[in-house]
């Protein structure tokens, strides 16, 4: 058994090389972070590009990137019904961490270009008295949990709807609403309402996925 003692002092040996190297090699890595080292994003890449108010893009492929189109319709209080339909992204609820993850994040619905609620759900009532007479663009972009808007090519996810409020009866023509998605980025709709009759609206183009409960206006949480 005098064997033993030699060979377990051998092992301790080592153990104790090894962690000195390990140690130093750590003290190296954490030495580099400290001069600025960026790691790159797990989620795409984060663009010098941004929207109008500085949230950057975050570009990611277009085999994997979330679609929306969006579908509006005339209701019955003078409003408009807003509808979404997404492929390959899931609403998260509110409260949830600030931390860009694939195929998650939040809608940002804009009218004429400008902000005007954040939706965490498929669906969103647009009133009336926020439309004023004339046409108008509606527009809805996909955006991660850190607030960066997901992109592909160098383009926001989006699509875009035009709706025209007019004094006059609808025709026949006026009362439909239609819909096509060009690519996965950008689709167009187009609706029209009259103040004094709320026609029938049919649609085209694929079924919404359904309700995701929750949504918060710019002026909320």
């Amino acid at each position: 058994m005098s064997w033993t003692r030699p060979f377990l002092t051998a092992l301790a040996v080592c153990a104790l090389f090894g962690a000195l190297l390990v140690g130093a090699t750590g003290c190296e890595s954490g030495g580099a972070r400290q001069k600025g080292e960026v790691r790159p994003s797990p989620v795409g890449k984060v663009l010098k590009d941004t929207d109008e108010e500085g949230r950057h893009y975050r570009e990611i492929d277009k085999e994997s990137a979330p679609e929306v189109a969006i579908e509006i319709q005339p209701d019955t209080d003078d409003g408009w019904d807003v509808r979404l339909t997404v492929h390959d992204f899931r609403f998260s609820p509110a409260g949830t961490r600030k931390k860009a993850e694939p195929g998650r994040g939040y809608a940002l619905l804009r009218l004429d270009g400008r902000p005007l609620s954040f939706l965490r759900s498929s669906d969103h009532h647009l009133a009336g008295n926020v439309v004023s007479r004339g046409t108008h663009q509606v527009t809805v972009r996909l955006h991660a949990d850190d607030d960066t808007v997901w992109a592909v090519d160098g383009a926001p996810v989006g699509s875009t709807a035009d709706i025209t409020v007019s004094d006059s009866v609808p025709t026949h023509e006026e009362q439909t609403t239609t819909g096509t998605v060009t690519d996965t980025t950008t689709g167009t709709v187009a609706g029209t309402r009259a103040d004094e009759a709320v026609p029938a609206v049919t649609t085209s183009g694929p079924p919404p996925l359904g309700r995701v409960a929750g949504e918060s206006p710019l002026t909320g949480s």
